[in-house]
């Protein structure tokens, strides 16, 4: 297959990566602007390499003809989470989307592979827009642990170089350091709602002062200059004592100002 044809095969693939990135990295957002804990924590995306789809078709015998439809993978997107429990809350969410159709799952989660790999695999249809037209394709999403990606990563890198024949003695530790994972994600399981409750008050408190800093910002632009500086003033004075209740009153008292100068521009344009 000439390299032009190769380009326009996976073109399809890499928009459709790219726009699957960007939607669960925005309904990431959507979580944390809502003060809601996000379930996702970090997305990534890759389109298969020439070399692994040729390697693919060689190992399970797979025509020209047949390249689209038995790799399911050549679009790939990665979501990791922070807890086990998180896994099929990901699911759920993409299960529930209207701009994309679940076609397969595999639960290596709960079914681990023999080397200690585990995962959840969905494998799912997905129309992208190019300028030809629109183009069905598939893509595998794999969701798993920060725990469960650091040990397949590294297991994927020794795949690689020993040709799927690792070494057993390797083997061997890959499987021990496998156990150590699992251990790692049921303790960490244990902490979940207290780590949760810990990142929703980071989160709120973040959204909390960048609400404060925009209203300040509105008043020195568009009200008193020097009203805004005293409070922007207060604000870091208060800001110190890392007193979340007293920045809520502070925002309050903040808005309630806003409002009224607003009110007062609103009084003096009907002059």
């Amino acid at each position: 297959m000439e390299i032009r044809l190769w380009r326009e095969l996976l073109i399809p693939y890499e928009l459709a990566v790219k726009d699957l990135v960007m939607k669960f990295n925005l309904l990431k957002k959507e979580h944390r602007e809502k003060n809601l804990y996000s379930p996702i924590e970090q997305v990534i995306g890759r389109v298969k390499s020439i070399n692994s789809i040729l390697e693919k078709m060689q190992d399970k015998q797979i025509s020209w003809n047949e390249l689209e439809d038995r790799i399911e993978d050549i679009a790939g997107v990665r979501i990791i989470c922070q807890f086990c429990e998180d896994i099929e809350k990901v699911a759920e969410l993409i299960r529930n989307r209207s701009d994309m159709k679940v076609l397969e799952e595999k639960d290596y989660v709960t079914h681990g592979k023999n080397s200690g790999y585990r995962s959840y695999h969905m494998i799912v249809s997905y129309c992208a827009e190019t300028l030809a037209g629109k183009k069905e394709i598939h893509a595998e999403i794999q969701i798993r642990t920060l725990a469960m990606n650091f040990w397949a990563t590294i297991e994927h890198s020794l795949q690689y170089k020993y040709k799927g024949n690792v070494p057993v003695d390797l083997a061997n530790r890959l499987a021990k350091a496998a156990d150590s994972v699992l251990e790692l994600d049921e303790e960490m399981s244990l902490v979940r709602s207290e780590v949760m409750d810990a990142q929703k008050t980071m989160l709120h408190q973040s959204n909390l002062v960048a609400d404060i800093l925009n209203n300040i910002e509105n008043l020195y632009y568009y009200a008193n200059r020097s009203v805004a500086g005293e409070i922007l003033q207060e604000f870091y004075q208060l800001y110190q004592e890392k007193n979340c209740k007293k920045l809520e009153y502070f925002y309050r008292e903040l808005d309630s100002l806003a409002e009224s100068y607003h009110a007062q521009a609103l009084t003096y344009e009907d002059i």
